[in-house]
């Protein structure tokens, strides 16, 4: 059992959570996670079909901070990240072009959850484990799970999952990070996978191994009536070649907010609707052999105030409570490794 004052609990293993872990594990300080999840990586988890692998969250990343740079190079040394795409496409009221700019994109080899898992390693986590309240006590911080099973104690309490869900924790607890979780917007995403038995045609002035397109809202549409936003092709993502063709298809947030109870067979048919009305005249895409989607609650943070919450990229209280994740600095990959990292820091620099 951890002793209290030098043991950490973090609650949610994905980007954020994982890389607040590390931080801390590295400086020699004792960490358990905890996830409601089956495995590592929250939005960047990969569903697993008969046969074939399905990103339905982030699709890439890219990189501006110099200390993710470090990381990002460790991992793809490794072979844990690969560049991706190299093939990107947009859809714009004029047709298909290809989207050219100096940014390079990353993707987690051979599948998006590899970087979760990676982040994982070292690490004590507890999968399959939904904690639904903290207790504070003389000896430190206890934490009840969903069989109201007590985990403790710990000195302290990170709390790395959606705004929503972490103000539910604190709110017997730590009014002022209560209220700070109530200021931030989470909003929600539809995302599908469809799986093709044949090939895609060829589309006419587009390469054959195009590998992602986006798509602009048409002229005169409210952002409420565009359903998709982001088609990729994983089959021809690295480590994937030949398990067949099918794609992700990522939905605007907009829309998504208009369709959040919909059900999921009728959004998987909209989003792949979607993508038939903006290909090319006289392209036809072959009957799909599986469809699905799955609903993101909380995918990410509006991007309102971005610039003051990098500037303070986590959140702690004296009690010993703190917030990190993508909410506190920004929407990208990015973003949520630099909250946990820099919070990972600060504790292990507090501690004696």
């Amino acid at each position: 059992m951890p002793q209290p004052h030098l043991s950490t609990a973090i609650i949610g293993a994905g980007i954020a959570g994982l890389a607040c872990g590390q931080a801390l594990r590295q400086a020699g300080r004792p960490v358990c996670v905890f996830d409601k999840g089956r495995g590592p990586g929250g939005r960047m988890s990969t569903r697993r079909l008969t046969g074939a692998e399905v990103d339905l969250g982030a699709q890439f990343f890219t990189v501006r901070d110099a200390t993710f740079q470090r990381q990002v190079s460790a991992w793809r040394r490794a072979g844990h990240v690969a560049a991706w795409p190299d093939s990107l496409w947009q859809v714009t009221a004029s047709g298909w072009q290809r989207h050219c700019d100096d940014v390079e994109r990353m993707i987690g080899n051979p599948r998006m959850s590899a970087v979760p898992r990676q982040l994982s390693e070292g690490l004590d986590v507890a999968h399959a484990t939904r904690i639904e309240r903290l207790e504070a006590a003389a000896d430190g911080w206890w934490l009840l799970d969903q069989h109201e099973q007590r985990h403790g104690p710990f000195a302290r309490v990170v709390i790395a999952i959606p705004t929503p869900q972490a103000e539910a924790l604190l709110a017997a607890h730590a009014p002022d990070l209560a209220e700070a979780c109530q200021a931030v917007v989470q909003r929600p995403c539809w995302a599908a996978w469809v799986r093709f038995a044949t090939p895609l045609p060829a589309l006419s002035g587009v390469d054959d191994a195009w590998q992602a397109v986006r798509l602009e809202p048409l002229p005169g549409r409210a952002p409420a009536d565009e359903p998709l936003r982001l088609v990729t092709r994983n089959d021809h993502k690295p480590g994937r070649h030949g398990q067949g063709e099918s794609l992700s298809l990522l939905a605007h947030l907009e829309w998504s907010e208009a369709h959040l109870e919909d059900d999921a067979s009728r959004v998987a048919e909209a989003l792949l609707e979607a993508f038939r009305e903006r290909l090319p005249r006289g392209a036809v895409l072959p009957e799909p052999s599986e469809l699905g989607a799955h609903r993101w609650r909380y995918a990410q943070p509006d991007d309102l105030a971005a610039g003051e919450r990098v500037n303070r990229d986590h959140r702690r209280s004296p009690s010993g409570l703190a917030l990190c994740g993508d909410a506190w600095r920004g929407p990208r990959v990015e973003d949520a490794w630099l909250s946990g990292h820099h919070l990972g820091e600060a504790l292990a620099a507090d501690a004696p």
